[in-house]
């Protein structure tokens, strides 16, 4: 059995992890990053990463589902478990993943969808967690990049999908006179006359 910290994160110095940064003040924001470590070359530069900024309302929604989904299987693998205590708490790097997907899809819910969100997540096997995080964090990974792609889809797949707004297409000038001639159009105006 490996030693690990909090949920599931190696002892070892310099090992692939994420970690969530809870501040102490009720109100701040969460963070969580991805320290991708040394890779066992001391040598290398270690990489950190910031994944996502949760507003603490969402996080307070979204944190006990993820508690206890993931020590329900760091206790079948007999590790110790973990709890969100302010400051730094480590996750091991799938775990982290799969946390970064339920905060992905939580950071453009309201409260009452995180609920909703939360019981889609866990749902979902751990898996096919790791796929959606793989799509999102190659587009649109990081902390700032919340606007684009799989991110927002994260959201309109976890959420109960009444509330969602996105902005529709902006249709050109060309389309939209189109549009408006074949509405004014009958069916019969369609037909060649040679045909009758």
């Amino acid at each position: 059995m490996n030693r690990t910290t909090d949920f599931g994160a190696p002892i070892e110095f310099g090992m692939h992890h994420f970690y969530v940064e809870i501040p102490t003040s009720p109100k701040e924001s969460i963070s969580i990053f991805e320290d991708f470590g040394f890779d066992g070359d001391e040598s290398r530069r270690e990489t950190i990463e910031c994944r996502l900024i949760l507003a603490r309302e969402l996080w307070t929604k979204i944190r006990d589902d993820a508690r206890r989904d993931f020590n329900t299987r760091l206790k079948s693998k007999k590790q110790s478990t973990g709890s969100w205590t302010t400051g730094k708490v480590k996750l091991d790097r799938f775990l982290g993943r799969e946390l970064c997907v339920l905060g992905w899809a939580a950071e453009h819910a309201t409260p009452d969808e995180c609920l909703v969100i939360s019981q889609k997540w866990l749902a979902l096997r751990p898996e096919e967690r790791w796929w959606l995080y793989s799509k999102t964090a190659s587009e649109a990974g990081l902390e700032n990049q919340f606007e684009r792609g799989w991110r927002k889809a994260l959201y309109c797949a976890l959420s109960d999908g009444t509330s969602i707004k996105l902005r529709p297409k902006k249709k050109t000038k060309i389309k939209e006179e189109q549009l408006s001639q074949e509405e004014t159009l009958s069916l019969f105006d369609f037909i060649d006359k040679g045909d009758i």
